[in-house]
């Protein structure tokens, strides 16, 4: 599947790209092969082949969600620059 210069231009005018005769020239060229390597891989047989999300057969990897013990909230804010009302307190950010 060969690209024109034509469509190189349209991608590099979408990307906000500025490019020179011979740029243009080598990106249709190399454009060119990446896409005839995807038109072999459209080639090969798929059917029966399970869609996946990822390669390996990964599930919840998660622990589970339990309350368990935590720090005091004096000794949790003991180093906090700037306490107020028992919370930390953070210079605005607007």
């Amino acid at each position: 599947m060969a690209l024109t210069i034509e469509e190189v231009e349209h991608v590099a005018r979408l990307a906000r790209l500025s490019l020179t005769t011979a740029e243009k020239e080598m990106y249709a060229q190399q454009l060119s092969s990446i896409l005839d390597f995807f038109a072999m891989l459209n080639r090969l047989p798929t059917d029966g082949v399970e869609p996946l999300a990822h390669v390996l057969p990964l599930f919840n990897v998660m622990r589970e969600d339990e309350v368990g013990p935590s720090l005091p909230r004096d000794e949790a804010i003991a180093n906090a620059a700037i306490t107020e009302d028992g919370q930390f307190k953070v210079p605005r950010i607007v």
